[in-house]
């Protein structure tokens, strides 16, 4: 009950009587229920950051690839250009 109460906000909580034992079953079912969804959302929150993540940087390599076999090509149209120049 403290803890609840802590989490609650009410800080310096006074005595508390003790809860008889199924109300404090009841109360800890409740908080470790209450963590387990809140572990899986925050796993689910990084796992979508991480693919999003990973999505990006293979959109990166895939637009450093395009540009490298462009500038490539340019340097082959530019040699074809100074040999029919000559």
């Amino acid at each position: 009950m403290k803890t609840k109460l802590r989490l609650m906000g009410f800080g310096g909580a006074g005595a508390v009587k003790p809860l008889n034992e199924d109300a404090a079953a009841e109360l800890g079912a409740e908080l470790l229920g209450e963590a387990i969804v809140f572990g899986v959302g925050g796993l689910c929150i990084y796992l979508e950051y991480a693919r999003q993540g990973g999505q990006a940087r293979r959109k990166e390599e895939e637009q450093n690839r395009v540009l490298l076999e462009l500038n490539l090509k340019l340097e082959e149209l530019k040699e074809e250009m100074e040999i029919l120049a000559a």
